[in-house]
This record gives C-alpha cells, structure tokens and sequence, in this order.
C-alpha cells in the first residue's frame, strides 16, 4: 500500500488535502502520473496545509451560495461550438475545461474545471450531461449542447 497526499480532488476517493493509502499500482500508475497525488513524505505535511489553503480559497463559501449557482447552472443548457468534420464528429473530444470555459461565456458564473465531471466521452455533435460538484453537499446537473463552430 501506498500513502499518497491528494493534490486534487478524486472522485471515489478524497479532496486535495487528504492523506490516503492506496494499492501501489493504482498510485504509480494513475494518481502520480496525472499529478492528482504527491508521495507522503514527513515534511509533505507542509505541502498538505498548503493544498488546503488552495482548496479552502477556491470552495464556494456556503452551502447557500452553491445552490443559487446550481439552480443558475440547471436553469439552461450550455451550448460549446467545436471543430467537427463532415460527419458530425469532433477534432478530439470536449473536455472540463472547454466545458468550464463555456459556462462562464454564458453568464452562468465561474466554475473550477477540476470540479466538472463528464460521465461519457463527448466525441460527437449533440446532447449530453455533466455534472458539477459545488460544494461538499451541493451537486449540479449541467444540460451540454455540443454544436458544430461556424
């Protein structure tokens, strides 16, 4: 078993902040590779005050806040203009950030990229879902409308 300190946050797993132990291969594999963890270390402790002062400053203060901007998110959908050949299918897939990216083009607020989760690939022009965690209790359905850019 490995004992890692979450950089970010893992879905299933904990918040940038955490001290997790984790099978070896999933760590050297996945976590580390993709920067989601750091190997836990004595002097890391410093390193986890310090992810949690980011994480701290980035959360939406209160549980309030973060409803009022799910209920803004669910309100419409959002619509993400991508390059697409003559079939309909994307140049590479949409991902969190163009995902972000377009939300704050709507109007709809700023959302952290990290906290966008897209259960499926989006490789195609259409409708799809994500989902969006705003604050530890409070979880948005975000509608995508992913469309060809002119």
């Amino acid at each position: 078993m490995a004992k890692l300190i979450l950089t970010q946050e893992v879905s299933g797993l904990g918040a940038a902040g955490d001290i997790v132990e984790v099978k070896d291969g999933y760590a050297r594999n996945y976590l580390l590779p993709r920067g989601y963890a750091l190997t836990w270390t004595k002097g890391g402790e410093k390193d986890v005050e310090r992810i949690r002062a980011a994480r701290k400053a980035r959360e939406i203060a209160t549980v309030e806040e973060a409803q009022a901007i799910a209920e803004k998110l669910q309100s419409q959908p959002v619509k993400i203009g991508v390059k697409t050949g003559e079939s309909g299918r994307l140049f590479g897939t949409v991902g969190a950030a163009q995902i972000a990216e377009a939300v704050e083009a709507a109007g709809l607020g700023s959302i952290d990229k990290r906290t966008v989760e897209i259960p499926e690939r989006i490789k195609a022009v259409g409708s799809y879902s994500a989902t969006v965690k705003l604050h530890a209790d409070v979880t948005a359905a975000l509608d995508l409308q992913v469309v060809a850019a002119k």
